[in-house]
């Protein structure tokens, strides 16, 4: 009798048994079983000599859906680590990595894996094309050249493209073709030109290179404009001539476009794989697969990309990575960035982490030799912006705008420059309330505000997605007589409409770029300088270079230092410092201005100076004397139900079994969240920390059963290994 392990995505933390006589089931294929009424996709895990299970209990599997493994041991071994550090089901954490069309049965028929052209499209001439007509004259071009071209690599390059590739199907041009094989060792073109480097760019680029074919996390540290990008290029390059394959994280979905755009223009006979949750599924599959089979060079991707199978690892990348989109907030709560810096170590590669603003913890890491810390503290072609406090207790301001700041984009709009004015918060206003009786628009399934967006004449929830009508008057009252309080983005532009009249305002945030393709329109209006004045949120912050942007107005920026989170500042500082960063790209000097009550803060004054170091410096002083990470450990047990009591008691009874097992840990006392509501359950948790962070996992393996043992239908709960937010 043969038997296999698999792996199934259920909220259990065992492995399930089946038998299987089908001699082509490999440890890291798919395989289809029977799991109670149903049928679940699983992965082989192993292949046991025997099992815990009755023979006569044994289930036989249904099928074995691929003849060679879709995940190598070393990507098990990746799975299994992440797994048990951040104690989640190894099922859970397994099948969560594979695209969600090879998680199921196929219910439609699948697009073709490639493409070629037909007789009629072969005899075809380029010049029968209309010359407006420039992706379809593209795609001939290439496929003319290339005789097959996948369908992952069609549709990665965007809207035109895939609207080409439907007109020559239409026309009879084009027929599905078998993908092309490509032998991930194949020697890969020399890259396109690049501008010249400077004498800190060339240092980075040689120290990286160096430690190619073996493990090192490295730093790269390097102010806005510094040009991080360009050393990731070149990396890029000498890792690809080595024949091996990178992968580069980046935080946001926005920034893969552009980052993408560089790829492809640097590396133009590469193929290049995209993953980010803004695909398709078919599309996620393919470019999956691409990476998994080799024969993509470059992954390209978001924060489930970590996960990504690699026959040929040589270069992994994260930029941004003090980024919080990097650490997963729901289920399988682990963090991309710490993940690449073990799978680096697994596969012997280096491991770049790139960041103006690091994370403590990264920073700490370096300066104490356990990275290898890289500097580009010189921007490129251009100054550091002058940054400086517009002082509120001195200054008036008309609709939150001082002054000063108004003189400011005055004078860019005078002289055909673009303004930027950040706003963290989109929406109209933060709350509607009513000055009769002091009601104001709380969210029922929250705590929180309803935002008031103006336009769509709706009242949101930005934390649940609850939506109602604006009321025509005061619920608890009667009065008409409602008044927005706050700002949001649309409040801000429409404050800006009516001091600048003539001025061509954009804004910019989730609302407005919530449409495919919206934001890559957006840019180009920016690029093709249609666009005076720009109101955004975090969304503008990152990676992005507009020239011609010289202004940069930061509004309500002080909100962040009330916060009760420990990390507020460091997070205000990076925040600031990206937001700064897109001012004076170009040859002109960048302003910025940053509206505060809080002229003096010790923050504002590191930022005027520009000078991280003695900031995070000063902040790991705070948190080493405090007992605060990164020089603790910590593990955030959280707990939710209908009422704060239930989850309270849940976390009660949790924290007699942890104090039960004498751990050489620190367990604190059960509280409400900061957030106690949300989507209509109550939340609370329960920390508990270590200097040793061996010790701290050696507990949390031993308190697991016991809060398996515990849990009720009444509270869920969920562990929260390293948390980022409170």
């Amino acid at each position: 009798m043969s038997l296999i392990r698999v792996a199934l995505d259920v909220p259990l933390t065992r492995l399930f048994d089946y038998r299987c006589d089908d001699r082509s089931a490999t440890v890291g294929a798919r395989v289809l079983v029977p799991f109670g009424r149903q049928k679940l996709i699983g992965i082989i895990v192993a292949k046991p000599a025997a099992s815990e299970v009755p023979e006569a209990k044994l289930k036989r599997a249904s099928a074995v859906l691929d003849t060679a493994p879709l995940l190598s041991s070393a990507d098990l071994r990746l799975l299994e680590f992440a797994a048990d550090y951040y104690v989640h089901p190894l099922g859970a954490v397994i099948m969560a990595t594979v695209p969600a069309a090879l998680r199921r049965v196929r219910r439609r028929e699948e697009p073709p894996a490639a493409y070629t052209l037909t007789a009629a499209g072969t005899a075809l001439d380029v010049s029968v094309l209309p010359p407006r007509a420039r992706a379809q004259r593209d795609l001939l071009v290439l496929l003319q050249h290339r005789l097959v071209i996948e369908h992952a690599e069609i549709y990665a390059r965007g809207t035109a493209a895939r609207k080409a590739l439907q007109a020559f199907i239409a026309h009879g041009w084009v027929q599905s073709a078998a993908p092309p094989q490509h032998d991930v060792l194949t020697p890969v073109p020399t890259p396109a030109a690049s501008p010249p480097l400077t004498a800190e760019q060339t240092a980075a680029i040689g120290e990286i290179t160096a430690t190619l074919g073996s493990y090192q996390a490295l730093l790269l540290w390097g102010i806005t404009g510094s040009g991080k990008t360009e050393v990731y290029l070149h990396a890029i390059a000498a890792a690809l001539a080595r024949s091996t394959q990178v992968l580069l994280l980046v935080p946001e979905i926005a920034l893969t476009p552009q980052l993408q755009a560089l790829v492809i223009a640097r590396f133009p006979g590469v193929r290049i794989a995209i993953l980010h949750s803004g695909l398709a599924e078919g599309e996620r599959a393919a470019h999956w697969q691409a990476a998994r089979t080799g024969r993509a060079r470059i992954i390209l991707g978001t924060r489930l990309s970590v996960f990504t199978p690699l026959p040929a690892p040589g270069l992994i990348i994260v930029d941004e990575e003090h980024d919080m989109s990097f650490k997963q907030g729901e289920g399988f709560r682990y963090s991309a960035r710490d993940l690449a810096v073990v799978r680096a170590r697994y596969a012997g590669v280096p491991v770049v982490l790139g960041s103006a603003t690091p994370a403590l913890e990264t920073y700490r890491n370096a300066v104490d030799g356990r990275y290898r810390l890289l500097t580009l503290p010189n921007r490129i072609h251009a100054r550091p912006p002058v940054i400086s406090c517009i002082d509120l207790r001195h200054e008036q301001t008309t609709d939150g705008l001082s002054a000063r700041l108004l003189a400011a984009i005055g004078a860019r709009i005078a002289r055909n420059e673009q303004s930027m004015v950040f706003i963290n918060r989109r929406g109209y206003a933060p709350v509607l309330m009513c000055g009769s009786c002091g009601w104001t628009s709380d969210c029922k399934r929250c705590s929180a505000r309803l935002v008031l967006h103006l336009r769509d004449r709706r009242l949101r929830c930005h934390h649940c997605g609850h939506d109602s009508a604006v009321p025509a008057a005061c619920p608890d009252c009667g009065d008409i007589d409602l008044a927005p309080i706050g700002q949001g983005t649309q409040r801000v532009e429409a404050a800006l409409v009516r001091q600048f009249p003539q001025a061509r305002i954009l804004r910019i945030d989730r609302d407005t770029t919530r449409r495919k393709d919206a934001w890559q329109n957006m840019r180009s209006r920016i690029q093709d300088r249609t666009v005076d004045i720009l109101v955004g949120t975090q969304i503008l912050a990152k990676g992005h270079d507009f020239p011609h942007l010289n202004l940069v107005g930061v509004i309500n920026a002080d909100s962040m230092l009330y916060s009760n989170d420990l990390r507020a500042p460091e997070r205000l500082y990076a925040l600031l410092t990206q937001v700064a960063g897109r001012a004076g790209r170009g040859t002109d000097q960048g302003e910025v201005l940053i509206q505060t009550q809080f002229a003096n803060h010790p923050l504002y004054a590191a930022l005027r100076d520009q000078d991280f170091d003695a900031f995070a410096r000063s902040l790991l002083a705070e948190r080493r004397q405090a007992g605060f990470p990164p020089y603790v450990h910590q593990a955030l047990l959280r707990a939710e139900a209908r009422d704060v009591d239930t989850a309270l008691q849940f976390l009660a009874q949790a924290a007699r079994s942890a104090r039960r097992l004498q751990p050489a840990v620190t367990v604190y006392d059960p509280v409400p969240a900061n957030m106690m509501r949300k989507a209509g359950r109550e939340r609370a948790h329960l920390l508990v920390q270590s200097p040793v962070r061996a010790e701290l996992r050696a507990f949390l393996n031993a308190w697991r059963p016991h809060l398996e043992k515990a849990a009720s239908t009444a509270a869920r709960w969920s562990l929260d290994v390293d948390p980022a937010e409170f």
